[in-house]
This record gives C-alpha cells, sequence and structure tokens, in this order.
C-alpha cells in the first residue's frame, strides 16, 4: 500500500511513522510512507497556501490550488488504481473499524490534512472521495486525526502483525468488544487468573472468552448489540446476562 499524506507540518509524522508496527510495516515492504509539504505545490513566490474568506469572517481558508495541483501530481505518479483521497474533518463520517477494514483493502491513500479555518469547499466537492472524523470535537488540525486512521489501517495490512490472528479478535472486529486478558503469573498478590483459562480446555476458553466479550460489551457498550450478528447459542448467553443485570 502507497500512503501520500499532505500537511504543511511534515515533520510532525516522523515520531508516529518511525516507530513500532509503522514502522516494521514499512520496513517488511507492506507500506510505503510519502509526507508532503503542500506549499510545495503553491504557485506563487511566498508558498501562500491560505487566505481570507469571501464574506468575512475570522480565520484563514486553505486555498484550493495548492492542494488540487499536490493531488494531480500524485495520482499521476500512482502506478495502481485510482487513489482514496481522504480529507480529514470533524465534519467527515465518524470513523469505525469497518471503515479501517475497507480502507485497508485499498493500493493507495491520500490524506488531506488542514489547519486553520477550514477548507475552500471546491476542495471537498471536487476531489475528495472520503471525508472522515475521530470523533466529535475539534483538532488544531488534520494531521493527529490522519495519524490515527493509518495506524489503524496499517495494522490490518498482510504480514504486518505477528500473528494473521491477531486483529481478528480486536474489539469492534467482531461487532463486540474484546474480551479480557490474563498473563504470567497466575497468582499475582492474590489476585488470581480465572481458572478456565489455564485448564487447558480450549473449548471452555473459547466459550469464557465469548461469555466475557459480550458482558463487557452489555456493560460499555450495549448499543453495539443493537447490530450485532450473534448466534444462538450466543443470545442465550446474552439473556442470561440481562437478566443477571436486572
Amino acid at each position: 500500500m502507497n500512503i501520500d499524506v499532505l500537511s504543511i507540518f511534515p515533520e510532525m509524522f516522523e515520531g508516529v511513522l518511525g516507530h513500532s508496527i509503522l514502522k516494521k510495516a514499512s520496513e517488511k515492504g507492506a507500506v510505503q510512507y510519502n509526507i508532503i509539504n503542500f506549499r510545495e505545490f503553491a504557485n506563487d513566490k511566498h508558498q501562500t497556501v491560505d487566505d481570507y474568506p469571501y464574506g468575512g469572517g475570522a480565520g484563514m481558508v486553505l486555498k484550493p490550488q495548492p492542494i488540487f495541483d499536490a493531488v494531480t501530481y500524485l495520482t499521476e505518479q500512482a502506478k495502481s488504481t485510482p487513489p482514496r483521497v481522504i480529507l480529514m474533518c470533524p465534519q467527515g463520517e465518524r470513523y469505525t473499524q469497518k471503515k479501517a477494514e475497507q480502507l485497508a483493502q485499498e493500493e493507495h491513500l491520500i490524506f488531506i490534512c488542514g489547519h486553520y479555518e477550514g477548507y475552500d469547499e471546491r476542495i471537498r466537492e471536487h476531489i475528495i472521495t472520503d471525508e472522515i472524523s475521530i470523533g466529535d470535537y475539534v483538532l488544531t488540525g488534520g494531521e493527529l486525526g490522519a495519524m490515527v486512521v493509518i495506524d489503524s489501517v496499517v495494522r490490518l495490512l498482510p504480514g504486518v502483525l505477528g500473528s494473521e490472528q491477531s486483529h481478528l479478535q480486536d474489539s469492534f472486529s467482531t461487532g463486540l468488544l474484546e474480551h479480557p486478558h490474563y498473563t504470567r503469573p497466575a497468582d499475582f498478590r492474590g489476585m488470581k487468573v480465572p481458572e478456565v483459562l489455564v485448564s487447558g480446555n480450549h473449548k471452555l476458553i473459547e466459550d469464557w472468552r465469548m461469555k466475557e466479550s459480550m458482558r463487557r460489551t452489555l456493560n460499555r457498550r450495549p448499543d453495539l448489540l443493537e447490530n450485532a450478528n450473534l448466534t444462538d447459542q450466543q443470545k442465550k448467553w446474552l439473556d442470561k446476562l440481562i437478566n443477571v443485570n436486572e
């Protein structure tokens, strides 16, 4: 996968992309990052990327020309299918694990990270394929949001995680929150690991994990259960959990 990021603060990405899983993914050849300062595409000697809004008002608005030209250049350089061009914006679609899985199937992603008051609307109308918001709050720019999306997508690429099964049981991947985890020692200061996990009975362990996943979802995010695709057995477990809570 190729990931291009358009930002006027490209140095913000150095630490994030240069460590941990994101760095290893690049070293393995699963992803190639390209961070571009879109000031380089401005057509005046001062490399101006923003201007005052028509009609007046506070703040500055990102000009269309540098971003249009940058996206055109990156698209023409691409050797893959047309890229998904993603605008990080608090007005966008709220980001989910399902969206991450969808983006992980693409060959080329371009992220546009804005600053200041906003974008010229023609950017949104003519070159964007996706608008993404990572939550109902406002950041100073799109860089942090883009980092979140990139991290969530890259870890899903084949060969990136140590085990191909690692992400399959992640919270939200199954429609439920993930079950609790334990590791050694089995008894830590009197706090013991559930006996089923050291029983060696894989069927009982699998059932315990699913029940705990459902219990945690019911207690913390019951809204997720409304659309969860549960088996008949899982529905019976859920009914029992609900009755206990009542």
